[in-house]
């Protein structure tokens, strides 16, 4: 199907192999299915992880 180009759509909130919406309409690409499925809950985490850094240099 895909040669390991997985991509998260957030136009349709869903998981798109490379053939889908434009670029800039996505996140990616990821190696798997699975990994381009967490890619909004990877963001969320990593932009607290950043938020509470930031907190912590204040």
């Amino acid at each position: 199907m895909s040669d390991g180009q997985w991509w998260f759509c957030l136009k349709h909130m869903r998981v798109e192999p490379e053939q889908g919406c434009p670029n800039k309409d996505r996140m990616g690409p990821y190696p798997t299915e699975q990994e381009a499925a967490g890619a909004l809950q990877r963001a969320a985490d990593r932009n607290k992880a950043w938020e509470e850094a930031d907190a912590d240099d204040e």
